[in-house]
Order: C-alpha cells, then structure tokens, then sequence
C-alpha cells in the first residue's frame, strides 16, 4: 500500500472500563493492517473541560459546548478518513454510532460493521442490524462481519484497491 488510509472507528467502546479493552484490540488490528486509526475516543480529553461548576445552568452550556466541539471533530475525521469500521454490538446499535455510518454513507466512505455480538438485534430475520444501518453499510460497498479475523482480511483486501 503505497499510501496509508484512515480509519474512523465509530464505536461505543469507549464509554465502559468493561470494554476499552477490546476497543485497544480493534485498534492495534486496525493498525497492523497498514492503516491510521481516527477513534474519536482518543480525540479529546474530557479533563480539558472545567464541569465542576455547582451552578446548573452554567454546567449545562459548559456541557452543551464540549457536546458541539467533540461532534464536530467527529465530523471531521470522518470527512478525513477513507473506511469507517462501526462497531454494531448490543441489543441495537449505538446512536452515535448510527450517526456516523449514516454521516459516513453520505460523504461516500465505505462502511464496515462488526458485531460479535451473539444477541439478536435486527428488525427482522433479514436484517442483522437496525435495517437501515444495515443498508447504509452494505451499500457503501461494505458489508457486516461477526469475527475479527474476517475484519482484518477485509481490511488487507481493502488496502490493495
């Protein structure tokens, strides 16, 4: 690969101790295959922001406007980035993470799922996702894959294109 490509990961990993871990994983597998990580995880450090303030309102706004920055650094990593990886697990998809696929659909990024995640969360039996999730992922010229092996040989295939 001659020039190395950025990838979003779009996941809700980074809200629980339970699962950054994981979210490290897919972030070194990411990497060992020639690719830049973009985790919104790691784009900002909530430290940076004075919310300690016991007056209500002002935590509000303070809260309100930490909320529009890190959206709109979201935004643009995605606008940066090539191929978005969404991770789909849980009994339905993450918001934010429905978000960004559907951000990511209409600039034209190609979209991979995973979901390793053996519950059912689909609409129906055709669907393995909220349907339209599914439909943004799969009509960027992705698809949804339920191990990280497949993950990582979508990406070696992608990296040659």
């Amino acid at each position: 690969m001659e020039n190395v490509s950025v990838v979003y990961l779009a996941s809700p990993l980074g809200f629980a101790e339970s699962t950054r871990g994981f979210m490290d994983a897919i972030e070194g597998l990411i990497t060992n295959c020639g690719y830049i990580v973009m985790n919104p995880w790691r784009m900002t450090d909530p430290q940076q922001f004075d919310i300690t303030t016991q007056n209500i309102q002002k935590r509000k706004q303070i809260l309100h406007e930490v909320n529009m920055e890190i959206a709109a650094q979201n935004a643009e990593a995605i606008r940066e980035c090539q191929i978005v990886i969404a991770v789909l697990d849980g009994t339905d998809v993450d918001s934010g993470t429905a978000s960004e696929i559907g951000f990511a659909y209409a600039l034209g990024k190609r979209i991979y799922g995973y979901r390793g995640d053996i519950r059912r969360s689909g609409d129906n039996d055709g669907s393995v996702v909220n349907l339209q999730v599914q439909y943004w992922i799969e009509n960027s010229g992705g698809c949804i894959v339920a191990c990280l092996d497949a993950l990582r040989e979508l990406l070696i295939e992608a990296s040659k294109d």
